[in-house]
């Protein structure tokens, strides 16, 4: 199975977007979705053994190279089937992850409200994020969806993309089609 760079949007708030150019933006987004594949990845290749796996996953490395070599931009590879893709990468299946974030309070804002709840006796800390999360695996004979999981994530000002991998996984491996039945 060949871990695909993750489709990530992320909604600025409007004082930030003021001062983000759409490349920027774009870079962002990148990234951030190269960072998703990546973490995944070793989520998936950490838990593979103890978890009884029935699949192998491809090295994302592997994938990001082949998919250079086909002249396929991580912009343009949802433009592509599914099934298309899994040939190209010489895989079975791909796993294909879609992020929309938002940040519906500032960081400083978040912090603010913190530091107000602790100091009337409460631990708050504000969401200053949130990640609606859609993961799916499609099969490369003609496509066809085998497993779809969605989930929301809600972040504070402490929290991080492998934070987000770590409840996000540990939630959709206890659906997981490629597990051995015990």
């Amino acid at each position: 199975m060949a871990i695909l760079p993750a489709d990530v949007t992320i909604r600025l708030r409007p004082n930030q977007a003021r001062y983000t150019s759409d490349e920027q933006q774009r870079d962002m987004q990148n990234q951030t979705g190269r960072e998703y594949q990546e973490k995944i990845y070793a989520w998936l290749l950490r838990r593979s053994q103890e978890r009884g796996y029935t699949v192998q996953f491809q090295d994302v490395r592997q994938t990001l190279a082949r998919l250079h070599e086909s002249d396929i931009s991580q912009e343009q590879v949802r433009a592509h089937a599914p099934q298309e893709l899994a040939k190209l990468l010489g895989v079975d299946a791909v796993l294909t992850t879609s992020v929309l974030t938002t940040k519906p309070m500032s960081e400083g804002a978040a912090v603010a409200l913190g530091v107000a709840g602790a100091l009337m006796g409460g631990a708050i800390i504000g969401t200053t994020n949130q990640a609606n999360i859609t993961v799916n695996i499609h099969e490369a004979e003609a496509g066809k969806l085998l497993w779809r999981y969605d989930y929301l994530a809600s972040g504070s000002v402490f929290s991080s993309a492998d934070a987000i991998v770590n409840a996000l996984m540990r939630n959709a491996s206890k659906k997981f089609p490629y597990t051995a039945k015990s």
